[in-house]
């Protein structure tokens, strides 16, 4: 099979590996190099995009995931099981970097045979790619469970971030997706080695939703857990899709919408630093209400609008349509002495469509969404 074939392959294959959340999606052009199913569009922190290759090395796999197309023993996906060696697959990307079509990549493979030889030859590919290509930008290393203490540390000097999935929010959940995975010894104790050696580099992880009965309060419990105890950078809700061949097959679709309210709550505390009990207190029955969950804490919590001349920064925060830089963008007004109006505002860069159920301006209360 010629090395394009393969891409296409484990492009597609790679897909459920989420690694930018809503902000990836496929590439305009769609002819040539180009239509490899892996080269995705990714939202950097300072707002630009970057172009990734995002591929398996390999899709054949060991392991016995209830819910993945590439789950060993699996024959009914359609997915034939093929692998890149670390010297095709090495080129393939210089060719797409040469040809500016990526500027990055992301890999990760399935388990064939075991963890310590898969991650072997991703780390062949990677080398390759560093020192006979002498690619020097950005490079995401999915670390696979099990994976030796020796080959993680290598994946470290390596790539600017290394990752591993937790999958489940849980021992008890992920037993019910895998059969061979040890939550504690092959996923947790490889993420505090990650942390160990690239401090404050950040490493991300992805959770599967929907799939086995988990609430949204288990699953932002265990996110919590990570950014505290992990130096985790991001997590990543994946909404489960039934996958034919797979024993999870006649089960429900999840929302992308759930997913997306997920997201939404991770802001809160992640970077708003929302204390988690306001969140607990919005899900009496672990699950997140059908609206965006800042409006929801908002309506609980502010028994009166908040005035806009008195209130401080965090109170401002509990506003929607009011984040960290809008809320100093009013104090700042507030202190040169501005007067308020709903223009001052907008330029503040509050969305007052969302905001104005929740305050006061010069004393007066804003209209009900309703009513706007």
């Amino acid at each position: 099979m010629d090395v394009i074939s393969k891409a296409k392959i484990l492009g597609d294959s790679g897909k459920y590996d989420v690694c930018g959340g809503e902000v990836c999606k496929p590439p305009e052009i769609t002819t040539g190099l180009h239509n490899i199913p892996g080269i995705i569009r990714a939202k950097e922190k300072n707002g630009r995009f970057c172009s990734l290759l995002k591929t398996l090395q390999t899709n054949a796999c060991k392991f016995d995931c209830n819910y993945c197309a590439n789950r060993a023993g699996n024959r009914k996906s359609g997915n034939q099981k093929v692998s890149f060696t670390p010297v095709e697959l090495s080129s393939l990307f210089n060719t797409l970097v040469q040809k500016n079509i990526v500027n990055g990549l992301f890999l990760s493979s399935g388990v064939s045979g075991d963890p310590d030889k898969s991650t072997a030859d991703m780390l062949k590919t990677v080398r390759l790619v560093r020192h006979k290509y002498h690619f020097g930008g950005y490079i995401h290393f999915k670390v696979l469970p099990g994976t030796n203490y020796e080959l993680v540390k290598q994946a470290s000097e390596l790539a600017n971030r290394l990752s591993v999935n937790v999958e489940a929010p849980g021992s008890a959940r992920l037993n019910e997706l895998s059969s061979i995975k040890d939550f504690k010894n092959d996923i947790l104790r490889r993420q505090a080695w990650i942390k160990r050696l690239r401090p404050g580099s950040g490493q991300t992880t992805q959770m599967i939703v929907g799939v086995n009965g988990e609430t949204d309060l288990e699953v932002l419990r265990m996110a919590r857990w990570e950014y505290e105890k992990m130096d985790l950078k991001r997590c990543y809700y994946s909404a489960f899709s039934p996958v034919k061949g797979t024993p999870f097959e006649d089960r429900r679709k999840e929302t992308q919408l759930r997913a997306n309210r997920l997201y939404k709550a991770d802001w809160l505390f992640r970077v708003y630093k929302y204390e988690f009990r306001l969140l607990k207190e919005v899900m009496p029955d672990g699950m997140l209400p059908d609206k965006d969950p800042k409006v929801a804490i908002a309506e609980k919590t502010l028994a009166e609008p908040l005035e806009l001349e008195s209130a401080g920064f965090d109170e401002l925060l509990m506003v929607p349509g009011i984040g960290p830089v809008t809320a100093e963008n009013i104090i700042r007004k507030r202190e040169s002495g501005a007067r308020f109006d709903t223009k001052v505002l907008k330029r503040c860069g509050a969305v007052m469509q969302r905001a104005a159920p929740f305050i006061r301006v010069n004393g007066e209360r804003q209209l009900r969404l309703n009513a706007l």
